[in-house]
């Protein structure tokens, strides 16, 4: 991981501001999210969860330990890395190899929220099987970026209990 600094940065802060204006589309009555696919300083790929088309079902508000354990993915919508891949599947598919994921959380407002820790194993395992190179969060020390590999490694290790010793 490295946070990002300079012109990385700079170009960093305006990807993350394009996934927050993805995020604005968000159906998500839990957390609205946006995500942006950049390669080659052009944005091949934009997303934002919801449900998925042609469903009108939203679950947001269902107990995530109502579900059995075999269901990985307690959300009802559509992540938002998935959509800007697919996003970028349709117009670019050879231009993901080495591209990079910028996400974001937006607050009622809009507005950017800080990311916790890498987590999502389903959006990692998938950005690593099209190629991208590095998942980009905004986070408490500023934009970190993570290489694909990283990310899907911390999203495995993740827990939000105390791991019993």
């Amino acid at each position: 991981m490295w946070i990002l600094e300079g012109k990385e940065r700079s170009e960093a802060e305006a990807y993350i501001r394009e996934a927050a204006s993805c995020a604005r589309y968000s159906g998500c009555d839990d957390a609205r999210c946006g995500a942006v696919i950049v390669r080659n300083g052009e944005i091949i790929g934009r997303g934002f969860n919801a449900p998925p088309a042609g469903s009108s079902t939203k679950r947001c508000h269902v107990p995530k330990t109502r579900y059995h354990a075999k269901v990985t993915d307690k959300t009802c919508c559509i992540h938002a890395e998935v959509r800007a891949i697919h996003d970028a599947l349709r117009s670019s598919p050879d231009r993901l190899l080495g591209s990079d994921l910028y996400f974001v959380r937006v607050d009622e407002y809009g507005e950017p929220k800080r990311s916790g820790a890498p987590y999502c194993t389903l959006c990692s395992k998938l950005s690593l099987d099209v190629g991208i190179a590095a998942f980009h969060l905004f986070q408490e020390e500023g934009i970190v970026g993570y290489p694909a590999d990283e990310y899907n490694e911390r999203s495995f290790a993740y827990t939000d209990y105390p791991i019993a010793r």
